[in-house]
């Protein structure tokens, strides 16, 4: 039985022999992915896994959380719903989380 700190899932296992034959089971933990875009599931770009806050996400409009294009789509969805020439159940299913947050704020 390992030791109950080895219990998760976040550590990875990986079966070694030894030089004598043995085989013995390593635990390391795993990588972190690279994070996605919400909606469209590219990757973010300009965004690092060390450091402050800052160097982690954009300091923009659904920085961390949208790609720039989709980020380009939400605000103009959300344009078109205020002026009136879209009603908000035009929107996808996915986008339209993102227009009611940028409609509301």
């Amino acid at each position: 039985m390992p030791e109950p700190r080895y219990r998760s899932h976040s550590f990875k296992k990986a079966k070694r022999v030894t030089s004598t034959g043995r085989v013995v089971v390593h635990y390391r933990r795993g990588k972190n992915s690279m994070p996605h875009c919400a909606i469209c599931g590219a990757e973010l770009n300009g965004i690092g896994s060390k450091g402050g806050k800052s160097r982690r996400t954009n300091s923009r409009l659904f920085g961390g959380v949208l790609c720039a294009k989709c980020t380009a789509d939400v605000i103009t969805l959300g344009s078109r719903v205020e002026r009136g020439d879209m009603k908000l159940n035009d929107i996808g299913i996915k986008q339209r989380a993102y227009v009611l947050q940028l409609v509301a704020h």
